[in-house]
This record gives C-alpha cells, structure tokens and sequence, in this order.
C-alpha cells in the first residue's frame, strides 16, 4: 500500500520573518526602557526610593517600592495592549500570530497582578502614552505617594 501525499490538499506553510523585521523586534528592551527609565527619574525627583525588577516577586515588576508596599509596572501600549490608545496597533502580517501573542501577554500581566495583590502588594500599572505629558505623570505618582507623608 503506498501513501501519498496529494499536493492539492497542502496548506502554504507559514511565511518566513523578515529578518530586518526580527532584528528590529528582538531590539526591543524588556526593561531599562525610555518610559520606565522617565518614570524612575521622577520618583527620584519627587524623593522615593525604590528597587528594580526584584525577581523574588511575581512578574518581576518594574519598580518596587518597599516603603510603600507598591509596584509600579510600566507597560508598553503596544506590547500590553493598551485599550484605545492608538499604539496598540495589530500588525497587518502574522495576524493569528500576534493575536496569540499579545493575548499570552495580556493574561500572564493579569496572572502576575492578581498575585501580587494575593501577596499584599498594591499594584500601580502606568502606560507608555501615560509617561509623555510631564505634569500628568507627576501629578498622578506625587498624588499616590506624597499624600500619605
């Protein structure tokens, strides 16, 4: 008995990446990022303390403010979806692809904030379009912080 396989029924296999396209994304920084890196300065400004990425903490957040039993995670709208902010685009090509992926990151955030509101944690989440107005992004950590001092 011989198995054949019919060339009509093939599916196209999935697209190569570009490569230019993959260097670019896998340049993308997981932290030290220009929002996250703003809003570390400005709580300096404003006189908190804080640690980076304590990896004893689900998710690793961004800032960790022990004083204040808080972390502050600071997401890129694109990455993190964003709801209604113009730079959580989805990309035109791989569609399926990044739908998967952007739905994995979305649940593991989800995962890790509700665990670190299990553990005592205060969780504050600021948005990469939250970090670019100054003022705001003062207003917003000098009200969370400062208030209490």
């Amino acid at each position: 008995m011989s198995l054949k396989r019919s060339t009509t029924s093939r599916q196209k296999p999935e697209p190569l990446v570009d490569p230019v396209r993959s260097r670019i994304m896998r340049a993308v920084s997981r932290s030290h990022t220009g929002p996250e890196i703003k809003v570390r300065q400005m709580l300096h400004a404003l006189g908190l303390r804080f640690r980076l990425h304590r990896k004893d903490l689900p998710g690793t957040p961004d800032i960790v403010l022990p004083k204040h039993r808080t972390v502050i995670l600071v997401n890129g709208c694109f990455w993190h979806r964003h709801k209604g902010c113009s730079k959580a685009t989805v990309p035109k090509t791989r569609v399926e692809f990044w739908s998967n992926k952007f739905a994995q990151n979305v649940a593991r955030d989800l995962k890790s904030q509700n665990d670190l509101k299990r553990a005592g944690w205060s969780v504050l989440k600021l948005w990469q379009c939250q970090t670019e107005k100054d003022e705001s992004l003062r207003k917003k950590l000098s009200d969370r912080f400062l208030k209490h001092q």
